[in-house]
């Protein structure tokens, strides 16, 4: 006999009661949330054909995505490890607006692979993302709604990590690395691999003072000097680099301004997202939780393989991360006999159209308020029913 029948794979979660409904009041906070910003709720499906999933996407998505085949017609299929990608499909193929769009979605995703934590690999994501602007405007109010989104969800000492995947593509340009090369290097970046990049970029044809400054970009991270030293040590190099320093300085000092509780960080190797972005990036953790919270950034190029290149920026996060994280209120709990009456049976209806939780006993069940985890009894008293601490 199997006895492990009941075991789920490595990675994969199921939510119980007190969890499960943690999630739910979370996502209609959160949806409510950004209805109120303007945010339109699209809901993707979950599979789609590799070719449209895929198309335009790095190697990353690639290998985390589960691949199946469909029994009608044979074709390839994904089930999709980000949602970004199919919202970006749908502002650029579906709604062609010319106006900025804004967008949200909430769905689960699955991962092939696990993270370096090896957490969850089926997220409830969760995000936002703004079509159809460029500029410092449309990225900071991304940024401003992930900090929302946090301070529904209960998170507190957050802080805030911010880059610019210009400043790395700049200089691996300066320094006249190849397509693959740049690749390469990206991703070694993504893993923070210092090693590994120091000996990578040893072996490259380029110049030893390119090499220096490819080497370094993994250390400047830190508080706001670090863009000053960034600065200093790129002064000689390119438009590109320059200008998305200036960026994010730009955002940085912004930020800093209209949040000056928050702490904010710089990482000019900070690349941990899927690899279509284009310019800012951004990520939100907690002191004291290693992984991060939640990813955000801009994405300018990725709607151009669906026909329609817009400007674009957002974030995502797991609801279920959120869940676990943040800081959860359990509604309180009623119990009720079973017997009572019309009145109690009234009183019951009420409480319930007030959105009060109300469990009711059933005849003959074993275990009483304590059991069943409930906070209050509803009693009668003085010739009323009412509600008095357990």
């Amino acid at each position: 006999m199997n006895t492990n029948r009941w075991m789920l794979p490595d990675g994969i979660a199921e939510l119980l009661p007190p969890e499960a409904a943690a999630v739910e009041r979370m996502r209609r906070q959160i949806l409510d949330l950004y209805a109120s910003w303007g945010y339109e709720l699209v809901e993707p499906p979950l599979v789609e054909y590799l070719e449209s999933l895929l198309t335009g996407m790095g190697r990353e998505l690639d290998i985390q995505t589960f691949k199946l085949v469909d029994q009608h017609n044979g074709r390839s299929m994904g089930v999709r490890a980000d949602i970004t990608p199919q919202v970006a499909r749908i502002d650029a193929h579906r709604l062609n607006r010319d106006v900025p769009t804004r967008l949200c979605y909430i769905g689960p995703v699955l991962h092939a692979r696990g993270d370096e934590f090896g957490g969850n690999r089926n997220p409830l994501q969760v995000g936002a993302e703004l079509y159809g602007h460029t500029g410092i405007e449309s990225d900071l109010e991304s940024i401003e709604l992930l900090l929302a989104t946090l301070s529904a969800a209960g998170l507190q000492e957050i802080y805030l990590d911010l880059g610019h995947v210009g400043i790395f593509h700049g200089l691996a340009a300066y320094a006249g690395l190849t397509e693959p090369e740049t690749s390469e290097l990206f991703a070694m970046l993504q893993r923070k691999s210092s090693t590994e990049i120091d000996e990578y970029v040893a072996a490259l044809s380029i110049a030893p003072e390119h090499r220096e400054l490819l080497s370094q970009l993994i250390f400047l991270h830190g508080p706001r000097a670090v863009l000053q030293d960034a600065k200093r040590r790129f002064a000689g190099t390119s438009g590109t680099v320059l200008a998305a320093l200036d960026y994010l300085s730009e955002v940085g000092d912004t930020v800093a301004k209209r949040y000056p509780q928050l702490t904010v960080h710089y990482d000019l190797a900070e690349f941990r997202a899927y690899d279509y972005q284009t310019g800012l990036v951004f990520a939100a953790y907690r002191e004291g939780f290693g992984q991060e919270i939640a990813r955000g950034g801009r994405y300018d190029d990725l709607g151009e393989v669906f026909g329609v290149a817009r400007a674009a920026t957002g974030f995502s996060t797991d609801l279920m991360l959120l869940a676990e994280v943040g800081q959860r209120q359990r509604p309180e709990r009623i119990y009720a006999a079973h017997e009572g009456g019309p009145e109690l049976d009234a009183a019951v209806l009420t409480l319930r159209e007030q959105g009060r939780c109300v469990v009711r006993e059933l005849p003959g069940q074993r275990g009483g308020a304590a059991e069943m985890d409930c906070d209050f009894l509803l009693v009668r008293q003085d010739g009323q029913w009412q509600i008095v601490p357990r």
